[in-house]
């Protein structure tokens, strides 16, 4: 049998690894691959826009450059500009999300018992699910209408940041 610390251990690691898997796995972090390199015009333009003073403001602006990175690492098409618009709008949305409910966190911080604290948590996951809900489908459609060569980048683009993220969890639990 498990002592109640082991336990308690295995809980906390178990809830860490999912909360890590629903934040990386969510339309903000999608388009950022370990596998395959920035062109350094799309780097240079992200630090000078992640340079934005307000949290919002790199937000935002956090969401723009992955959303072009995306775009020219997938050579999207001007055939593939309704799917790849729909993609970008749900995008932005679920980083608007995402904002506001920090903005709202940051207001209430000070007045926060730990139960609304965990509340609010719950309130960021419910956002990431939502998100992911409308992500989905948006970039099947996308994925859909991209050619075979496209597919491979973007499999490639997914994978290597889901073996990435494999990796740091389970370098942790060791």
């Amino acid at each position: 049998m498990f002592s109640s610390n082991s336990l308690t251990a295995r809980a906390t690691t178990a809830a860490a690894t999912l909360l890590g898997a629903i934040v990386l796995a969510t339309p903000l972090f999608a388009a950022s691959g370990d596998s395959m390199t920035s062109t350094k015009p799309s780097a240079a333009s992200a630090k000078q826009e992640m340079a934005a003073t307000s949290p919002e403001d790199r937000g935002i602006a956090s969401v723009e450059a992955r959303i072009r990175d995306l775009h020219s690492r997938l050579h999207i098409t001007e055939a593939q500009k309704t799917q790849w618009d729909n993609l970008a709008q749900v995008m932005r949305e679920n980083a608007q999300a995402m904002v506001d409910l920090k903005k709202q966190r940051a207001a209430d911080a000070k007045s926060m018992t730990a139960v609304d604290v965990v509340k609010s948590y719950s309130e960021v996951i419910q956002a990431h699910e939502d998100g992911m809900k409308k992500f989905v489908p948006a970039f099947e459609d996308l994925y859909n209408s991209l050619s075979d060569s496209q597919k491979k980048i973007a499999d490639s683009m997914f994978r290597g940041k889901a073996r990435a993220d494999a990796r740091k969890v389970a370098s942790k639990e060791s």
